[in-house]
């Protein structure tokens, strides 16, 4: 008895170890992070560990990263929220046709959208993206952003809502049909509410994949006004010599946004991921 509730402690013992191992891992590049944002570069060099007296701390560096980084963050939220409420509510639409109506040339559509997936990404179709959008005269807009990452994100959503929308028993949709509902009203009554979880983890990574799009504003921006935050936080780099501090600042800043949506949407994530097991 002793032995097994020994050999029980020791695993608990060793699982709660990794666990702590791995979020000191996750945790502590932040809090260097924080850390260097204080301090100027001879601090750094000196102890780029710990904070130093609350006397010596760099607010400056705060100051400058903000006032550099603000409209970053603006231009990423206004694409990225808007990018991602256009994916979701075309791929909703596509998926519910493509589940619950007989149309003609369904399966073709459904597989053709799943064969986009096999495609190379924006890499592989730098040039031709370029001259496209230079000749729509779409160059240096926050528009380009928005299109691509609605259309971007249209394939794995629709594969993942068409299961889902699948699973929901028909007769729920004829008993609505029965009532007179249109097929806009049976997916704001039935779809929408049944797939809540699902669609709140499709948003929170169409949202994410937005936020950290480099290549596409990188090539499409001009104006440092326009730019999104991966590539506007290059801003921060001096060409000769890096102010770690003003760099770490501005890093801290714009991870905020990120931070708030893990902090407020961790529980619907898991409970989207856990939905398709559950319904079995």
């Amino acid at each position: 008895m002793l032995s097994r509730r020994s050999r029980e402690r020791t695993k608990e013992l060793i699982k709660h170890g990794l666990i702590l191992l791995v979020l000191f891992s996750a945790f502590f590049p932040l809090y260097i992070m924080v850390v260097i944002s204080f301090k100027d570069n001879d601090q750094f060099v000196r102890n780029p560990w710990w904070f130093d007296s609350i006397g010596t701390w760099k607010w400056e560096n705060w100051s400058f990263a903000w006032d550099t980084v603000k409209i970053y963050i603006a231009n990423s939220i206004v694409t990225s929220v808007a990018a991602t409420a256009f994916c979701l509510l075309f791929a909703t639409l596509t998926s519910y046709v493509i589940a619950k109506h007989k149309v003609p040339g369904r399966g073709v559509v459904y597989y053709g959208l799943i064969a986009l997936m096999f495609l190379p990404g924006t890499a592989a179709t730098l040039m031709t993206l370029f001259t496209l959008l230079k000749d729509m005269h779409l160059l240096n807009s926050l528009w380009p952003l928005i299109i691509l990452g609605a259309t971007g994100g249209q394939a794995l959503c629709v594969f993942i809502l068409r299961q889902f929308i699948e699973e929901i028993p028909n007769e729920l949709f004829e008993s609505a049909q029965l009532d007179g509902a249109s097929s806009w009203q049976q997916i704001m009554h039935i779809v929408l509410p049944m797939s809540g979880a699902i669609l709140g983890t499709l948003a929170i990574l169409q949202f994410i994949g937005n936020w950290n799009n480099l290549m596409l504003p990188l090539i499409v921006m001009r104006d440092d006004v326009m730019l999104t935050v991966p590539v506007g936080l290059m801003r921060l780099e001096g060409e000769y010599v890096k102010e770690w501090g003003q760099l770490m600042a501005g890093y801290t800043i714009s991870s905020i946004p990120m931070v708030i949506l893990f902090i407020f949407t961790m529980r619907l994530f898991i409970r989207g991921l856990t939905a398709g097991a559950i319904k079995g």
